[in-house]
């Protein structure tokens, strides 16, 4: 297939799920977390448990680099972006995740601080340079996939000889969030069969790493591109590799996604950073070497070395579930403050603010009234 549109076939799709309804054993359960935020999106979107057997459970995960960014990291992001001569920058949906007390980088904008939505990371860059007496700092957010536009923004500063360009770095690490969540004390509770594999995080660190929890976890896991007719096969390979008792990593993105990845991008991020001994993430908790910061040889560009910050660990609102959803413990509409308190426009978590987070996904499709959990 060459076009898009063959891979949204509907015809295509009900051959896939019927041979996914042959392979699956009535004696059992299959659960597969869909890592990826993206593929909670897709499979939202495009109602995938409806052409599933009822015995095919799909648990969302952590995937979601917005909805993973604990709260204390927002307020230190405020807390920089209100300093005097200060030009914050970030992605959109950074924007708008609520810190302590709902306070977000939106709010803090509009009570006079200079918050600026930029599309890529050399914008931020292109903002130094036409503001020389002005700190300009990246708010640097994202997974493996948005690590190496940050490390070209970082060498791109040092070539142009700014030193008023900053990062916040708050970039976290996928193979690391998934030996937490088989490391956490739900595990017993939450059982996983197997993975659905990142699709955009696996075209710059390939599929070897994942091959560590096939082989010691006993965990079958399938990289999987984000199109429907994409995850409905990936489901397909795990059943079938979860009913011959094989764990096994397999690629079903070839088009886009290898064994080794992108080794220049890895190059670019490890020449620029380097794994911090622990990163909190939201509803996992500490996390050990699943971030990253600036190399000392980069100090000069590294925002948490030029300001006082807190760095403390600040809870989630009381009432909000995104911590436990990010583990796969609960669904969205098992949130008391799904789509009543909380939605789209006023969310209440993280879960709820980036069009990846799970929340957000069932609220904008209303998938959250079709199935019980």
């Amino acid at each position: 297939m060459k076009y898009v549109d063959e891979f949204r076939d509907a015809g295509l799709a009900r051959t896939l799920a019927g041979a996914i309804a042959q392979a699956v054993r009535p004696d059992r359960v299959y659960r597969i977390m869909e890592f990826c935020g993206g593929h909670t999106h897709a499979i939202a979107r495009y109602g995938l448990p409806d052409l599933l057997p009822a015995n095919v459970r799909l648990i969302h995960g952590p995937g979601c680099p917005v909805c993973v960014l604990p709260v204390g990291r927002i307020d230190d992001a405020i807390a920089i972006a209100r300093q005097p001569g200060v030009i914050l920058c970030t992605y959109g949906d950074v924007m708008r995740v609520p810190g302590s007390g709902r306070l977000s980088l939106v709010k803090a904008k509009a009570d006079g601080a200079d918050v600026r939505m930029v599309l890529s990371t050399l914008d931020a860059v292109r903002i130094a340079e036409a503001n020389p007496d002005r700190r300009v700092v990246f708010f640097a957010i994202g997974f493996e996939t948005t690590t190496p536009p940050t490390a070209v923004a970082v060498l791109t500063a040092q070539a142009k000889g700014l030193t008023n360009f900053l990062v916040y770095c708050n970039h976290v690490l996928t193979p690391a969030a998934i030996q937490g969540i088989l490391n956490a004390e739900e595990a017993a509770t939450v059982p996983l069969d197997a993975f659905i594999g990142p699709a955009h995080v696996s075209t710059v660190i390939g599929s070897r790493p994942y091959e560590y929890f096939a082989e010691t976890r006993r965990k079958p896991v399938v990289v999987s591109g984000f199109e429907p007719l994409d995850v409905m096969q990936s489901i397909l390979m795990l059943i079938h590799q979860i009913n011959d008792g094989r764990a096994e990593v397999e690629n079903q993105f070839i088009r886009a996604v290898t064994r080794d990845g992108n080794t220049k991008a890895q190059a670019l991020v490890a020449q620029v950073f380097e794994t911090r001994p622990s990163f909190e993430w939201r509803g996992l908790g500490a996390l050990p070497d699943s971030g990253l910061r600036l190399r000392d040889g980069f100090a000069a560009f590294d925002a948490e070395r030029h300001f006082t910050l807190s760095g403390g660990s600040v809870p989630d609102h009381k009432a909000c579930a995104c911590a436990d959803i990010l583990r796969g413990l609960k669904r969205p509409a098992d949130c008391k403050l799904f789509g009543t308190v909380c939605t789209p426009e006023n969310p209440m978590g993280s879960c709820m603010v980036s069009a990846e987070g799970a929340c957000a996904a069932h609220y904008t499709y209303g998938r959250f009234r079709d199935h019980a959990a």
